[in-house]
């Protein structure tokens, strides 16, 4: 990983007016970026990425209504990736951006693709990050397994080791110490000391509703993507995204389709890999546009 990039903090109101929310602003004078993170993840997620990309792009880096520094929502049904879309529609307005590249990981790429079959011009380019169309049963219910669960843990080591435990499946070789950075991002300290998982305990609601425990089927949405350059990363041993399922991906796409596959990676890579850091800067630099001011 190299050094870690400054950047500048926006707070932005929601999509339907009812939060204030959060963004990391990684300045520069190329092509906007936006990178969307995972179900309990926040916009430190991308820190290693954002060390590969920094200086080339814009990179915007949101924190999803309900975790990091963006403000809880009063109502968990709310929770949802297509209000999710809309406030990164809302985002990109309030910085007036008018069109992006986006970058989603998991529940991000999911947000993208809605992005992108309702505002398609609002995208130059699209990089899923180990989700798809079609997702695994048995990958969701793990991950429902564990979402909720915010500790609280009595040292950085006891988060460190609640990481571990939910993301060792995707992440084996990490080190003691990549764990202990890993919480270091994901988790919060509270004023008592304590240490607890940086999103609210109520995006877990619509998982425990049946809301999202049924893996949905996105093939139409697929469909709605047409020419739009796309690139899927997709962790070897992922029980998220199958082979199959991003073969067809590409089979089934008009447009520009690349694929890589990362070794030694589950769901979901970090993209600070050495092969997904190549693939997503080769990517970009074809295919990501200049932002032009948002319209008035």
């Amino acid at each position: 990983m190299g050094k870690t990039m400054p950047f500048g903090d926006h707070f932005y109101r929601s999509s339907d007016g009812e939060l204030t929310l959060y963004a990391r602003d990684y300045a520069s004078s190329g092509p906007a970026v936006l990178l969307m993170h995972g179900l309990t993840r926040n916009s430190a997620d991308f820190e290693g990425l954002a060390s590969a990309l920094g200086g080339q792009y814009r990179l915007i880096v949101p924190d999803q209504r309900g975790r990091g520094r963006s403000q809880w929502d009063a109502d968990p049904a709310r929770y949802r990736p297509d209000i999710y879309a809309q406030d990164m529609l809302a985002l990109l307005d309030s910085l007036q951006i008018d069109r992006v590249a986006a970058i989603g990981t998991s529940m991000g790429g999911i947000i993208a693709m809605l992005m992108a079959a309702t505002q398609r011009e609002r995208l130059s380019a699209l990089v899923l990050n180990d989700v798809g169309p079609e997702v695994s049963a048995e990958g969701l219910a793990r991950i429902s397994s564990y979402v909720g669960e915010t500790g609280p843990f009595a040292s950085w080591a006891e988060a460190a080791d609640a990481c571990r435990r939910q993301n060792a499946v995707a992440l084996p070789d990490y080190s003691d110490a990549q764990w202990l950075a890993f919480a270091q991002r994901l988790c919060t300290q509270r004023p008592d000391g304590t240490i607890a998982f940086a999103y609210d305990p109520a995006i877990a609601k619509p998982l425990a509703n049946g809301e999202s425990t049924d893996a949905p089927d996105l093939w139409p949405l697929w469909s709605a993507l047409d020419a739009l350059p796309i690139l899927t990363v997709r962790g070897a041993s992922s029980d998220i995204l199958s082979a199959e399922t991003a073969r067809r991906m590409g089979a089934e796409h008009s447009g520009p389709f690349e694929l890589a596959e990362i070794a030694g990676r589950g769901h979901a890579p970090m993209l600070d890999e050495p092969a997904a850091t190549r693939a997503i800067t080769g990517f970009l630099k074809k295919y990501a546009q200049s932002a032009h001011p948002a319209h008035a």
